[in-house]
C-alpha cells in the first residue's frame, strides 16, 4: 500500500506530545494507520531542502518505500498530524494567537475581503502556511506573496493557484489543509 490508493487528506488532531520525537512518533503512528500498514513497514523523517538537514524541515513519510503525504503542525495545546496524497501542507492556528501578532502579512486583496475581521485573517494565516509547507520553502518565503481566497478555497502562490481546505474547529481554533484532494477527514482526538 501506498500513496496512489490514498484519495483523501486525513488531519489527526490530538495533544502535543512532551517533544519532537514525540509528535515523531505521533506521525508515524498516523501514517501506519490513515494507510493500513504496519508500523515496522513505515518511516518518517525530515529533510531541509534549503540544508539537507534531517533535524528540521519538511516531514517526509513512506510506506513500503512508496511516498505518502505528511504534515504537521502545532500551536499551543494542539498537535495537527496530516496523512494522504503527496504534495500536501498543514496548518493548525488560534485565533487569538494570530490576533496578537503585531505581523501584517496580508495582501492588498485581503484587506479589501476581510478587513480586520480576526477570525478570517486567523483563516489567511493558516491558509499561508499550509500552502508554504505544501510548496516546501516554509516561512523562507515571504507569507504576504500567497494570497488567500478562503471563499473560492483558494490560495495563489507564484502564479499558482493552490487548494485550501480551511475549517473552524472551534471560537479560537482554526484548520487548513492545502492539498488537490477534495476530501478531507478530521479525526479528532484531542
Amino acid at each position: 500500500m501506498g500513496e496512489p490508493s490514498l484519495q483523501a487528506v486525513t488531519v489527526r488532531l490530538a495533544h502535543p506530545g512532551g517533544s519532537r520525537a514525540a509528535d515523531r512518533e505521533a506521525l508515524l503512528a498516523a501514517v501506519a494507520e490513515v494507510t493500513g500498514a504496519h508500523p515496522a513497514s513505515t518511516a518518517v523523517g525530515r529533510r531541509c531542502a534549503h540544508c539537507g538537514s534531517d533535524t528540521h524541515g519538511q516531514p517526509w513519510a513512506t510506506v513500503h518505500g512508496v511516498a505518502v503525504g505528511v504534515s504537521l503542525s502545532r500551536t499551543p495545546g494542539v498537535l495537527a498530524l496530516a496523512v494522504g496524497p503527496v504534495d500536501l501542507g498543514v496548518d493548525v492556528e488560534r485565533v487569538s494567537r494570530v490576533a496578537s501578532a503585531p505581523l501584517d502579512a496580508s495582501t492588498p486583496g485581503e484587506h479589501e475581503r476581510y478587513g480586520a475581521d480576526p477570525v478570517r485573517m486567523a483563516a489567511c494565516w493558516a491558509a499561508k502556511e499550509a500552502v508554504l509547507k505544501r510548496d516546501g520553502r516554509g516561512l523562507r518565503v515571504d507569507p504576504a506573496s500567497v494570497d488567500v481566497d478562503l471563499d473560492a478555497g483558494t490560495a495563489v502562490l507564484d502564479g499558482a493557484v493552490h487548494w485550501v481546505r480551511v475549517r473552524w474547529l472551534d471560537d479560537d481554533l482554526v484548520l487548513a489543509v492545502a492539498s488537490d484532494s477534495d476530501r478531507l477527514v478530521v479525526d479528532d482526538r484531542r
